[in-house]
C-alpha cells in the first residue's frame, strides 16, 4: 500500500507542480490552489465546479462528506478520494470540466519551497508526505497523534542547491546545443554552396558534351569521305611496308644480340689476358718447369703480334642502326596504316583550280561521296580497318567529358537528397552524423554511430554484430521515473532514432535498435537492454535535444 501511495505521489508531483503564486486577499478554503480560488469567492454559497447547477451552503465545504459529483466541495479532505482523478493528468492552469475530480489534489503552499498538489487519498492518512507537502499541511487533522513539522526551509534550501547545479548543467547543455546548431548550419551551407557550384559546372559540361558530340559526328562524317586502303584491303605499298617493318625489326634484334655477344667475348679475353700477364710477371724463371716456360713464351709471342685497333666509327654506325624507328625518323603508319587509292587520283584535278574554287569543289565532292556511302551506293571504305586516330581522339574526349558530367550529376543528386533528410530540430543532428559513442555492458561493448549504425562488439574477441542501420527519427511519449542521478528519460515526449535491418538473428528477425534521447550536458549512452528478441533499446543523453527553436524556458528546464 505504501508503494502505491508513493508512486501516486510521484505522478501527481510530476504533472501538477506549479510555481508559487501570490495569494489573494480573500482567504481560500483549505486545499484550494490559487488558480481555483475564483470558484470559492461567494461567502454564502458554493456551486460545484463541474456541475454549477448544484449549490451548497458554504458551511458544507470541507465537512468531510462528498456532496459534489466532482468532489470540488471537499478540497481539503479525503472524503471524495474515491472519485476518479483527472485523467489524463492536466496542468493545473488548464481546467477540464468532466465527471471526474475537478481539482488536481490537495494544495500545499510549501512556503520557502515550491508549492504543489498531493492526491486526496494522502490527506490525513497519518503519513508525512514531505516529497510533495513539505509544510505538513496535508496532515492538519493529526490522525493517530501524528504531527508533521514544516520542513520547507530545509528541503527548499537543498532543492535550490540541486536546482542551481541542474540549471548550470542545463546551461552548459544548451550552450553545447547552440554550438551544434551553428555547426549544422555551416555544414548545410556547404552543401547548398556545393549544389550551386555543381549546377554551374553541369551547365558548362552539358554545353561541352554537346559540342564534342557535334565535333565527333563531324569528324566521323569527314573520315567517311576519305578513300583509303589499308594492309588488310590489299594495298601493295601497305603490304610491302608491313613486311619491311617486320624484317628490319628482326634484323635489328639479331644485330643487337650479336653485338652483345661480341662485347661479352671481348670482356672475357681481356680478363684472360690479365691472368696471363700476371702469371708472366710473378712466375719464378729459376724454377725448372718446361710447361710453365712454354706458356710464358707463348704469351710473349702473342703479346708481340700486331693487331688491328677497334673501329669506333663502326660502333657509331651500329648505334645508329639499332636506334628505334621513331628515333630514325621512320613513321610506318604513313605507309602501312593507310594508302591512297587509285580512285583518289581522279579528284586531283582540283589542284589545278584556283584556291577559292578548289575549296568549294573539294567540299562538294566530299559531301557527294558521303551521301553516296550513306545511301549504300558506295561501300564504306572504313568497314574493315581500325578507327582513325582523329576519330579515336575525338571519341575519347567525348567519353571523358561525359564521365565528368555523370559524376557531377550523381553528386548533385546526393546533395539534393541530403537537404531533404530529417536531421531533427534545427538540423542539429547534421553536426553529429557519423560520430560514435560506446557503452560497456556485460560481455559486450555497444556502439552507436549517429544516423549511421548500431553495433555489438564482444569483449573477448570475435566478429562484430550489426544491430541496425539508421532508418528514421520520430517522437514518442515516454512515461518513466527519472533515476536519482538524472541519467534517464523521465516523462515526456522524446525523440527516438530507429535503426533497422541489422544482422539476422538465428531463427529470428533482423536485429533492430530504438535509441531514446533525453537532454544531457554531453553525448553519453546510459543504458542498453534487449527489450525483446533481437530488438535492442538504448537510452542516450545528448545536448542535441535539450531545447527546440522557440521553446519556452519552462520546457527547457524540465528536459534535463
Amino acid at each position: 500500500m505504501g508503494k502505491l501511495r508513493l508512486d501516486s505521489v510521484a505522478l501527481i508531483s510530476l504533472f501538477f507542480t506549479v510555481p508559487a503564486i501570490v495569494a489573494s486577499d480573500t482567504p481560500r478554503p483549505r486545499g484550494v490552489g490559487p488558480e481555483f480560488a475564483k470558484f470559492y469567492k461567494d461567502p454564502t454559497t458554493f456551486k460545484c465546479i463541474s456541475n454549477p447547477s448544484i449549490s451548497l451552503p458554504i458551511a458544507r465545504l470541507n465537512d468531510d462528506y462528498c456532496d459534489c459529483p466532482d468532489g470540488s466541495d471537499e478540497p481539503g479532505t479525503s472524503a471524495c478520494s474515491y472519485i476518479s482523478p483527472l485523467s489524463p493528468p492536466t496542468q493545473v492552469k488548464t481546467i477540464t470540466f468532466n465527471e471526474t475530480l475537478a481539482l488536481p489534489g490537495f494544495y500545499c503552499k510549501n512556503k520557502g519551497h515550491v508549492p504543489g498538489y498531493i492526491p486526496f487519498i494522502s490527506v490525513n492518512d497519518g503519513v508525512c508526505d514531505y516529497e510533495l507537502c513539505c509544510d505538513g499541511s496535508d496532515e492538519w487533522e493529526g490522525v493517530g497523534g501524528i504531527k508533521c513539522e514544516d520542513r520547507c526551509a530545509k528541503i527548499g534550501k537543498e532543492w535550490k542547491k540541486a536546482e542551481e547545479a541542474r540549471q548550470k548543467s542545463l546551461g552548459a547543455a544548451n550552450k553545447r546545443r547552440r554550438e551544434l546548431v551553428a555547426e549544422a548550419a555551416r555544414l548545410r551551407k556547404e552543401v547548398e554552396d556545393r549544389i550551386q557550384t555543381l549546377g554551374a559546372q553541369i551547365q558548362g559540361q552539358e554545353i561541352k558534351v554537346a559540342a564534342l558530340e557535334q565535333e565527333l559526328a563531324k569528324i566521323e562524317r569527314q573520315e567517311k569521305g576519305k578513300i583509303f586502303k589499308g594492309a588488310r584491303s590489299g594495298g601493295k605499298l601497305a603490304v610491302l611496308a608491313s613486311l619491311t617493318k617486320d624484317r628490319i625489326k628482326e634484323m635489328s634484334d639479331h644485330l643487337g644480340r650479336v653485338r652483345e655477344e661480341r662485347d661479352a667475348a671481348i670482356a672475357e679475353i681481356e680478363k684472360l689476358k690479365d691472368i696471363l700477364k700476371k702469371f708472366k710477371e710473378e712466375y719464378n724463371p729459376n724454377f725448372n718447369d718446361e710447361g710453365v716456360k712454354r706458356a710464358v713464351k707463348a704469351w710473349e709471342d702473342h703479346a708481340a703480334e700486331a693487331r688491328p685497333t677497334p673501329d669506333t666509327a663502326l660502333d657509331r654506325d651500329l648505334e645508329e642502326i639499332l636506334k628505334s624507328d621513331s628515333e630514325n625518323g621512320i613513321n610506318w603508319e604513313e605507309f602501312e596504316g593507310v594508302e591512297e587509292s587509285d580512285v583518289d587520283v581522279l579528284y586531283k584535278f582540283e589542284e589545278y583550280l584556283p584556291e577559292s574554287m578548289r575549296t568549294w569543289v573539294d567540299t562538294k565532292l566530299r559531301d557527294l561521296r558521303i551521301l553516296l556511302i550513306e545511301n549504300g551506293i558506295l561501300a564504306d571504305p572504313h568497314t574493315d580497318i581500325p578507327e582513325s586516330k582523329l576519330v579515336s581522339d575525338a571519341r575519347q574526349q567525348l567519353q571523358s567529358a561525359q564521365s565528368e558530367l555523370d559524376s557531377d550529376r550523381n553528386e548533385l543528386r546526393t546533395h539534393q537528397e541530403d537537404l531533404q533528410k530529417n536531421y531533427g530540430p534545427d538540423d542539429v543532428f547534421r553536426a553529429l552524423k557519423g560520430q560514435c559513442l560506446s557503452k560497456d555492458s556485460g560481455e559486450y561493448t555497444y556502439e552507436l554511430c549517429w544516423l549511421d549504425r548500431t553495433t555489438q562488439k564482444p569483449k573477448n574477441g570475435g566478429g562484430h554484430t550489426g544491430l541496425g542501420n539508421f532508418a528514421r527519427m520520430e517522437k514518442e511519449f515516454v512515461d518513466e521515473e527519472l533515476p536519482p542521478d538524472g541519467k534517464g528519460l523521465g516523462s515526456g515526449e522524446r525523440w527516438v532514432l530507429w535503426y533497422e535491418n541489422g544482422q539476422h538473428c538465428w531463427n529470428g528477425p533482423a536485429r533492430s535498435t530504438r535509441v531514446y534521447l533525453a537532454c544531457a550536458e554531453k553525448e553519453e549512452v546510459w543504458k542498453v537492454v534487449e527489450a525483446e528478441k533481437c530488438v535492442y533499446r538504448m537510452e542516450v543523453g545528448t545536448p542535441a535535444v535539450c531545447e527546440s527553436k522557440g521553446g519556452s524556458k519552462a520546457e527547457n528546464k524540465d528536459e534535463l
